[in-house]
């Protein structure tokens, strides 16, 4: 969001990195704690750290002189599975008083994000992003905000319910995905359109047959089959995406740094589709 800003705007620029700068302080005490103890499945998912997120990190602060705080995304690379001896209580003592500080800080974000898009709708200022793209990260900070309380309050799973709620709403994601990608990439890319076109109609479709199963819980089991395998699909496209990008060879207003967001984002949602598989 910051980077999308005109000079006009610098007052909502340093807003933005305001927030960047205090989520990131959080992030590395994240980290930090979570060494010794993440899943397996997490480790290994892509969704906390790619092989393109440093170089990635790197290059959109040579395009932007936007700082990036890369030590963290190298703690990140170095994490080490499950298996770390540990007071448990003080443990979890530890994360719920981080998820605490998060909770506190999000609603500001959400704000700033909400008074932008106002502003884009109503014209009263100019960025470089889509209203769309603001709307897209708005529930994307409203969604964790809202689990983050959830686990606060120690609300029990349905794990059929969490399944279609999932689902419903990161299908959306991913299409929204796809029709960034198209809007970003330069006019000569047409192999490329092509592509992101067919995602962004899969997952139009998806999201869909997603919400019509929330009322007919016997669709969710197909749903999430198909779910599954087109979210393997587009990781592998915004995988092969990112790498292009980073090697200058694809033309596009992608910044870099983008490209590893929505490739982490595609291995979280395909992480989650593998346990609802087995599950629903």
């Amino acid at each position: 969001m910051e980077a999308g800003f005109t000079p006009v705007n610098a007052d909502l620029a340093r807003q933005a990195d305001a927030f960047k700068n205090q989520f990131e302080t959080l992030l590395k005490e994240v980290v930090f704690i979570a060494n010794g103890f993440i899943s397996p499945d997490v480790a290994s998912s892509g969704e906390i750290v790619t092989g393109f997120t440093l170089n990635a990190e790197r290059a959109t602060t040579f395009f932007t002189g936007i700082q990036l705080d890369t030590s963290i995304t190298m703690a990140e690379l170095s994490l080490t599975k499950g298996g770390k001896q540990s007071n448990i209580q003080t443990l979890v003592q530890r994360v719920a008083d981080i998820n605490q500080r998060v909770i506190v800080l999000l609603p500001g974000l959400i704000n700033l994000k909400t008074i932008v898009l106002d502003s884009m709708l109503t014209c009263k200022i100019y960025t470089f992003n889509y209203p769309l793209l603001i709307d897209h990260i708005r529930r994307e900070a409203i969604l964790f905000l809202e689990l983050l309380t959830r686990l606060q309050n120690r609300v029990v799973i349905d794990i059929a319910r969490f399944a279609l709620e999932q689902e419903s709403f990161w299908n959306k994601i991913m299409a929204e995905h796809a029709k960034f990608i198209r809007g970003l990439l330069d006019p000569t890319e047409e192999a490329l359109f092509q592509t992101a076109d067919k995602f962004g109609r899969e997952f139009d479709m998806l999201t869909a047959k997603a919400l019509a199963a929330q009322t007919q819980i016997n669709l969710l089991p197909q749903v999430t089959r198909k779910s599954l395998m087109e979210t393997a699909a587009i990781r592998d496209f915004k995988r092969q995406g990112t790498e292009g990008i980073l090697a200058c060879k694809i033309r596009s207003i992608i910044i870099p740094l983008l490209g590893d967001h929505v490739l982490r984002e595609a291995n979280h949602y395909l992480r989650l589709l593998k346990i609802f598989s087995m599950t629903v």
